[in-house]
């Protein structure tokens, strides 16, 4: 009896050490939406950035780069209108190739970052 008592002390603390463990990684601001889709095209050439986290963000703090078809960068100015869990920009776009690098602070400290390739087209 003692052994099993023992056995499943462990069995629960090993239980909680792994939610405890993986608790941090829900606190990461994820992307779950962007216009445009990743991978995706649209027409310019005025065109309407959004990205939409799973939680709230630090706009001040957040950051949006443009990478052109040559592979040169510029900073994209962010609109402090909108949600608190997005990320909302316009700008004009000539045809072509181009990938919007994301860098975000989440409110509770955290930076995540990624990248939204797409495609530009005519109208």
């Amino acid at each position: 009896m003692g052994q099993a008592s023992w056995v499943g002390g462990l069995l629960r603390s090993l239980a909680v050490a792994i939610l405890l463990s993986s608790a941090p990684a829900f606190a990461h601001a994820i992307l779950v939406e962007s216009t445009p889709a990743v991978n995706g095209t649209i027409t310019g050439p005025s065109v309407a950035l959004v990205f939409r986290y799973n939680s709230r963000i630090d706009k001040s703090r957040s950051k949006l780069s443009l990478i052109l078809p040559d592979k040169t960068q510029s900073t994209l100015p962010i609109s402090q209108d909108g949600g608190d869990d997005k990320l909302e920009t316009t700008t004009t776009l000539a045809p072509g190739t181009y990938t919007i690098r994301w860098q975000v602070l989440a409110i509770d400290g955290h930076i995540t970052r990624g990248d939204v390739p797409f495609t530009v087209t005519a109208p």
